[in-house]
């Protein structure tokens, strides 16, 4: 078996475990959510959700994958011997397939409005007529399939170049990227008319427009939009180097990650409210509403670029995470090479990203429970896989694993003083697995 690297600085680990997280759903589903229920007191209940719930798990994942060095499947062997835990482990593997499946579909098209905005073939159309291209997009069988195999060569290009120099150094040159352009944005954003009123909305929490479901709505957007459960963060962190500190760390990518969702908000926002959209247009949002908002801004085709740009970035880096879980595991646990483990992982998801990318035309008569192929697998990756490694994460950390490691992993063995694990453990026990269960019963129609 090739020797174990790692990543190579604790920069270009948090950039990667930042770019792990962040992904369409900080910068398209975030917007939609906060929109459709009320806004400023959705992300006050959304930020004590990341606080209570999220960071605690990217910390347990970062507790499992560091205390071990392996992949999920050895990591649990190691941690319970003679236990069976380390069955789970299939079920974080096929979530992570189901989630690039129809993932990538989504990024395929981003990469055709990238190409569409790069040749100015979003200017000067009616709202009607970007809703009808859109439309031609998925209806048409070689564009789906094109751009999604693309997308999912650019990905498997990066991951073939290694951890230092494949996953490393793109999450390290294109998370600050992001930034800049979330910044530029934003800035942008705040000197058009609508801005005080989108500001307003963002930021005054009025609770008379948030519901039970809301509340519920934020606690599965800040399960979703930290991409913990299918044990990205437990892979990624089984690279990270021994004296880093895993409370600062998970720290700082839940807190990254919410400052991308919120900005997002504000980039978003105050085109919306100045060019008279309403705030609830919801998953449209992206293909059909924002490139005729951006036609109507100055330099219109400068942000259409920079937004589809943006997006394509925080997609990229959310897919090299999910590829990374299950090369590991091939590598580690089969002995593979990783040339050969990419090609094994590339084939299985360019299956099921075909079957996705087609159940919006070709395959559009074939039905799972009243619901087509790309949305079955959207529906499984965020209401089941996600949520079932959510929980058994929590419990298995906070019920099961040696307190002493728990201890040693917060602690780097006494190296570092750390208050966290009273906290830790009591979210873990309590918090996140009560919360996980309510995801599970709204999402899945119980209650």
């Amino acid at each position: 078996m090739t020797k174990r690297v790692g990543f190579a600085t604790r920069l270009g680990a948090i950039a990667a475990a930042v770019g792990s997280a962040v992904g369409l759903g900080n910068i398209w589903r975030f917007p939609y959510e906060a929109g459709v229920n009320g806004g400023g007191a959705f992300i006050l209940v959304y930020i004590c959700c990341i606080l209570l719930m999220g960071i605690p798990v990217i910390l347990s994942e970062f507790i499992i994958g560091r205390s071990t060095h392996s992949n999920m499947k050895a990591a649990l062997r190691r941690l319970s011997p003679g236990k069976k835990y380390y069955l789970f482990t299939y079920v974080c593997i096929i979530g992570s397939f189901v989630v690039i499946g129809f993932y990538s579909v989504v990024c395929g098209w981003i990469i055709e409005y990238l190409y569409q905005a790069a040749m100015g073939n979003l200017d000067g159309h009616t709202s009607q007529e970007y809703c009808i291209m859109f439309n031609s997009l998925v209806a048409s069988p070689w564009r789906c399939v094109g751009w999604t195999l693309l997308f999912l060569v650019l990905n498997f290009l990066v991951m073939s170049r290694g951890i230092e120099k494949g996953i490393e150094r793109v999450a390290s040159i294109m998370m600050p990227l992001l930034f800049l352009i979330l910044i530029i944005f934003c800035v942008k954003s705040l000197s058009l008319p609508g801005a005080k009123k989108a500001l307003y909305f963002l930021f005054y929490p009025d609770f008379s427009k948030l519901s039970m479901r809301g509340v519920l709505d934020a606690l599965g957007q800040a399960f979703l939009s930290l991409s913990i459960g299918i044990s990205c963060l437990v892979t990624y962190s089984s690279y990270f180097k021994d004296d880093a500190s895993l409370t600062k760390d998970a720290a700082t990518v839940g807190l990254l990650d919410t400052m991308v969702a919120i900005l997002s908000g504000v980039m978003i926002f105050p085109a919306v409210f100045t060019f008279g959209v309403e705030p609830t247009a919801g998953p449209r949002l992206i293909f059909e509403v924002l490139p005729g908002i951006f036609q109507q801004m100055t330099g219109g085709y400068f942000w259409a670029l920079l937004f589809f740009l943006l997006v394509f970035f925080a997609s990229l880096t959310s897919t090299i995470s999910l590829s990374e879980i299950p090369i590991t595991f091939m590598i580690e646990e089969h002995k593979m090479s990783r040339p050969r483990a990419i090609t094994w992982t590339a084939l299985f998801t360019v299956i099921l990203a075909v079957l996705a990318a087609l159940s919006f035309n070709v395959l559009d008569d074939i039905k799972l429970w009243g619901k087509n192929i790309f949305d079955m697998m959207d529906y499984a990756a965020s209401n089941i896989f996600m949520l079932l490694g959510g929980l058994f994460t929590a419990v298995y950390v906070g019920w099961i694993m040696d307190r002493k490691i728990i201890h040693e992993q917060l602690t780097n063995k006494g190296l570092l003083k750390s208050r966290m694990e009273p906290y830790l453990i009591f979210c873990l026990r309590y918090i996140a697995p009560v919360s996980i269960v309510f995801i599970f019963l709204y999402l899945t129609g119980i209650i």
